[in-house]
């Protein structure tokens, strides 16, 4: 069984070039809204790149280089930040095809999508590690599940479904603000196009997926894959047979599940009563 890799503490790093950017932004006269619309990214992308929660990417890193007139200074210091592990070595191949896929499927039945997490969710659920992670290391696992999620900003975006058990949104991670957090991020997302959320009720006489969660990618070859995790380590599966029978359950699920249109109104529901 594969073991993770031991991780690199370097958030300060990520909060040094964090408040490096707020002190340019700052001194160029601009509010993180307004920079934000000028390089085309959301005000929140910018407040957890400077509070050192989210990594500056070298991408973003050079644009906002020429837009604060920094000389280079903020590429410089992207480039020169500790390496850090964001994932575990497990995971690593898993999400490299995850960046790049054209189509994902993901079933989950104790904890929502990493896709479709708040960030606060996602400190929740590192916070709840066992062995517990050092306060540090549970920043560094955040921004790396936030930088995930960038596969939605991709000029082609990959087509996306989750099929999420009921009993998660009643789960309480974080306490009930993130929750609430949640639900609404999730109630929007259901309003993306190309993305799907339907949501497996409970009190459900058969179900499909009872060995637990699984995820279907395809990459842009047309390659079909499937990524299943244990608690302590996780298979990413080539094989044709294996992840047929993976995209058989995943058919029946769909068909299981509340539709697209009923699982929009049980979130709704939701938010309601939180």
């Amino acid at each position: 069984m594969p073991q993770p890799k031991k991780r690199t503490k370097n958030a300060s790093a990520m909060r040094m070039v964090g408040q490096v950017l707020a002190n340019y932004r700052r001194a160029a006269g601009y509010t993180q809204r307004s920079l934000a619309a000028q390089v085309c990214a959301d005000e929140e992308t910018i407040a957890s790149i400077e509070q050192g929660r989210r990594i500056l990417k070298s991408d973003l890193a050079e644009q906002l280089d020429e837009l604060l007139d920094t000389k280079g200074a903020l590429a410089v210091a992207v480039a020169h930040m500790p390496e850090m592990d964001k994932y575990p070595l497990w995971a690593e191949e898993f999400i490299d095809r995850e960046k790049e896929a054209v189509a994902i499927d993901w079933f989950e039945n104790q904890v929502l999508p990493g896709l479709l997490q708040t960030e606060d969710y996602a400190r929740a659920v590192f916070r709840s590690k066992e062995p517990p992670l050092e306060p540090d290391e549970v920043e560094v696992q955040v921004a790396g599940r936030m930088t995930r999620q960038d596969v939605f900003q991709r000029k082609v975006p990959p087509s996306a479904s989750f099929v999420i058990s009921e009993a998660v949104l009643m789960d309480r991670l974080g306490g009930e603000a993130v929750r609430r957090e949640q639900l609404r991020r999730l109630r929007q997302d259901a309003d993306t196009p190309g993305i799907a959320i339907q949501i497996m009720p409970l009190g459900r006489e058969t179900h499909a997926a009872l060995s637990g969660p699984f995820i279907l990618l395809e990459t842009p070859d047309h390659e079909h894959l499937g990524y299943v995790e244990t608690q302590r380590g996780s298979v990413l599966v080539s094989d044709a047979d294996e992840v047929s029978i993976l995209a058989r359950k995943y058919a029946m699920l769909r068909t299981q599940a509340l539709n697209i249109e009923e699982s929009r109104s049980l979130l709704n529901r939701l938010l309601g009563e939180a």
